[in-house]
């Protein structure tokens, strides 16, 4: 009974297999072959707890070897019992050598197939900014690091998405990237890092350009909401926003809605969450996603997932911070649940994965095929769990106006997004970067260094600090740096720098860091200076020594980025009071 409603299962979710290719034969009993009970006529995603598919006994599902003899794996025709359990294994075996067949496109219906799951996937511009990326930095081996820009787009532009939620009002308005989480492998594919940007963050938009219809969005002047760049010509100019407020090169990038996410959910099979006591996220103004769960363990799918990666009202103070942890630990538990092996042995589950994930997902170009698709998965199975670190952009509440929205956190915010940049895993394991050597050119003497200063210590949420550039023109002087000059222009960074546009000037800027008792690590090459340039940075707002507290360990990562490691199933939510039943 059990192995023909698997066989029924496998059937629906492998529709229109004869046009596709495959031998039909395959994934039912021949003709005349009686039903195995009244479950034989069940659909898809039966089962005790409404997964689409069974861990045990998997190999039933693929009914026989392909060879037209009795299948080994169930219940002969003529009702006799198999021998032992190593028929079921060579079927198994079989099934995963034809599911890499299949994923792989490397003969005949796998090909069928593989072209059938590549035209599914929709594909778009990496960037729409006008700032080129710049090339990663290769560490000793010569290995580079990968970094791939998750999206989740709020867009209700069809009647799946529409009838998951949301006001009328916003059908067909434009999308809004409410989850944006940018993946960092190391280049050694030893760990990976996850940082979120919580979609109320407020930031500078860079101009963008949208492809089809060649429409220009002019670089914003104020502050907008960081979840508004989807709308500004796609996916792209999500992209172009994080390289603009980060400087992290990104690789490529992954899009996906309502509606994938919870097709994706179905076919991955339960993740379980913990809550820390009953809640309802709902309240008495109709506020919430819906999500209703019981204290403790609760093992989540489909929509409910959704409703979990979107819940705010219900989870610790309401807000989107909250959600994003909520984020973190429904991904780590994800991650946890693949790796257990059961759902990944299963052929038709993984079939079932493969069609929802490539009809779920917009991908950069350069990302555009199965095949590609395959071998990031094989990237990414190299990090063991307990090397995934969870992480949210340092931020601040804003003020007045702009009260609720969040800022990056001067200080911390750069401090996260410079270990991404130079490859630091921010778990705080055997970081093998070496600190900054000293620069073989000798610096000049102070008296005939050049030295322009720059007021740097404004921020979204800060006026900058006035006349600083002129106080600490004004050290340096005392320093003998009698060439040190204020300079007027604008240069708002989170922290204090010494730039340099060549290597004969090197020592000159490290020279200048080590006078003020700035790291050296703080000198650094920009193209966008013409000599040496100190900019004062928000860290450094007053004083005439430059603070302790702002010469943070480089390799540590920021209390207020509320890591979370992979191989913690300890984590549970705790609740909103006014949420629970």
């Amino acid at each position: 009974m059990e192995q023909s409603t698997r066989r029924q299962r496998t059937r629906q979710r492998v529709s229109h297999a004869g046009e596709l290719g495959w031998d039909d034969s395959l994934y039912e009993d021949g003709p005349g072959a009686p039903a195995s009970g009244p479950d034989a006529t069940s659909g898809a995603g039966g089962g005790a707890n409404g997964d689409s598919g069974s861990g045990s006994g998997d190999a039933a599902s693929c009914g026989g070897d392909g060879s037209g003899r009795a299948r080994r794996g169930g219940p002969r025709r003529d009702g006799a019992r198999p021998r032992d359990r190593r028929g079921k294994r060579r079927i198994l075996r079989w099934a995963s050598a034809v599911l890499a067949v299949l994923i792989l496109g490397t003969a005949g219906a796998g090909y069928l197939y593989y072209r059938h799951l590549d035209g599914k996937l929709k594909k778009e511009d990496l960037t729409l900014g006008d700032k080129p990326m710049a090339d990663h930095k290769a560490n000793s081996a010569g290995q580079t690091p990968l970094n791939i820009l998750l999206i989740g787009s709020d867009a209700r532009d069809s009647k799946a998405n529409q009838k998951l939620g949301g006001a009328k009002e916003t059908f067909g308005g434009p999308p809004l990237a409410d989850v944006q989480m940018l993946l960092h492998v190391s280049a050694d594919r030893s760990n990976m890092s996850v940082v979120s940007m919580p979609r109320d963050t407020m930031l500078k938009m860079p101009k963008c350009t949208d492809p089809e219809t060649g429409k220009v969005y002019p670089a914003s002047t104020g502050n907008v909401q960081t979840n508004e760049s989807l709308g500004r010509g796609g996916p792209g100019c999500t992209v172009a926003t994080w390289y603009e407020l980060t400087g992290i090169t990104i690789d490529h990038f992954m899009m996906i809605d309502f509606a994938g996410v919870v097709s994706m959910a179905d076919a991955i099979g339960g993740v379980p969450v913990c809550v820390q006591e009953n809640v309802h996220s709902r309240n008495a103004e109709g506020k919430g996603s819906g999500l209703k769960l019981e204290k403790g363990e609760n093992v989540i799918q489909g929509e409910q997932a959704l409703q979990w990666l979107r819940t705010r009202y219900g989870f610790e103070d309401g807000s989107d911070l909250a959600r994003t942890h909520a984020q973190h630990m429904y991904m780590n538990s994800m991650v946890r649940e693949l790796r257990k092996g059961a759902k990944l042995t299963d052929p038709g589950k993984l079939m079932s994965l493969a069609e929802a994930a490539t009809d779920a997902l917009t991908v950069d170009k350069g990302l555009g095929g199965v095949k590609k698709l395959y071998d990031l998965a094989e990237e990414l199975k190299q990090v063991p769990t307990n090397r995934i670190t969870m992480a949210t952009m340092p931020n601040v509440y804003g003020e007045g106006s702009e009260s609720g929205r969040v800022f990056p956190k001067p200080g911390d915010a750069e401090q996260l997004f410079d270990m991404v940049r130079d490859d630091v895993p921010l778990d705080g394991k055997a970081s093998k970067r070496k600190p900054p050597a000293e620069s073989k050119d000798p610096a000049a003497a102070p008296a005939e260094t050049g030295v322009l200063v720059r007021n740097g210590t404004g921020s979204d949420t800060q006026a900058p600090t006035p006349q600083r550039a002129t106080a600490v023109a004004g050290l340096l002087a005392a320093e003998g740096y009698t060439k040190a000059v204020a300079d007027v222009t604008p240069d708002a960074t989170a922290r204090t720098e010494v730039l340099f546009p060549s290597a004969d000037l090197e020592g000159d800027a490290q020279a200048v860091a080590k006078s003020l008792g700035i790291p050296v690590s703080s000198a650094k090459k920009s193209t966008e200076v013409s000599g040496v340039t100190l900019v004062v940075g928000a860290d450094w707002r007053t004083g005439d020594t430059y603070p302790k507290s702002a010469a943070k360990d480089e390799d540590k990562t920021p209390d207020t980025a509320r890591a979370l490691n992979g191989a913690d199933d300890t984590e549970c939510m705790e609740i909103q009071p006014g949420f629970t039943f």
